[in-house]
């Protein structure tokens, strides 16, 4: 049976992953004590020894930071990619990164993203994330997963359709947000964990979106999670993410992904919601 090192398998991304990976050996590594199989030292000699000890034939990164300081995103985004990339450079097996949309920018309105569309980062999450995918991408055959948004069971708080579903699962009556007119490519978790899970066994090589190539109004995406719950109403007097208000519009462009890895999402959006609300995180 082929070994999988799965680095952030107790994130969202991660936990689905693991779930989902029928026929690999997963040995799951984490920064939390306890959490899983192995407890993540990020540092450079940690990394080969672990790598060097276990052989995996993929080597998938889920882990990384998506809030906090400059420090803390560098930590999460470059330092920890630098030390597996040299780890698996040195030791062999295939990497198997997962980058952002974020990285992309603010892009032309209308016109969806792909793979050779300029990286534009608008702020230290998409700029470190980026720094991750050069990193990644200087491993020979390695291949980088650039996801858009991913929702579904199990989103943190910290995302907005996690958030929302937070608010109503605490009872809350009106439901805030930040403005919500900003359009994205919204798509399952699951159906991003079967991607990787793609990448992982197949041997495509460079950067690959992820998404659901469909362009959706954030604002009607929440609407239809509080039609799930009657009687709540939408307040957009929060403050709202900077990076979201600088960036407009997304939706990717799934056609290189699909010739390379013959994956294509399924699930639709509001199987996402509805599952998104019946198991929360």
């Amino acid at each position: 049976m082929r070994r999988m090192l799965l680095l952030g398998a107790t994130g969202f991304l991660g936990g689905h992953v693991a779930d989902r990976a029928s026929g690999w050996e997963v040995v799951t590594a984490s920064r939390t004590e306890d959490a899983a199989d192995v407890k993540l030292d990020p540092s450079h000699d940690a990394m080969c020894e672990l790598v060097r000890r276990l052989r995996p034939s993929a080597v998938v990164n889920c882990a990384g930071a998506v809030s906090g300081t400059p420090a803390d995103l560098v930590a999460g985004n470059v330092t920890l990619v630098s030390a597996l990339a040299e780890a698996v450079r040195t030791e062999g097996g295939r990497l198997v990164h997962v980058g952002s949309a974020a990285e992309y920018g603010r892009v032309t309105e209308g016109v969806p993203v792909s793979e050779s569309t300029a990286p534009r980062p608008v702020g230290a999450y998409g700029m470190t994330k980026l720094a991750g995918t050069e990193l990644a991408l200087s491993v020979p055959g390695s291949v980088v997963l650039r996801v858009f948004n991913p929702i579904g069971p199990g989103a943190p708080r910290a995302s907005l359709l996690g958030g929302v579903a937070g608010q109503l699962a605490d009872g809350a009556s009106e439901v805030r947000t930040g403005p919500l007119g900003a359009v994205r490519d919204y798509v399952d978790v699951r159906d991003v964990a079967d991607a990787v899970l793609a990448a992982a066994a197949r041997a495509a090589t460079g950067i690959l979106n992820v998404g659901s190539g469909t362009a959706t109004v954030s604002r009607d995406l929440v609407r239809s999670l509080l039609a799930l719950v009657p009687g709540r109403t939408l307040a957009e007097d929060g403050d709202g993410s900077a990076r979201s208000a600088a960036v407009p519009w997304q939706r990717a462009d799934l056609g290189t992904t699909t010739a390379a890895l013959g994956w294509t999402p399924v699930t639709p959006l509001a199987t996402s919601v509805r599952d998104l609300w019946e198991s929360p995180c």
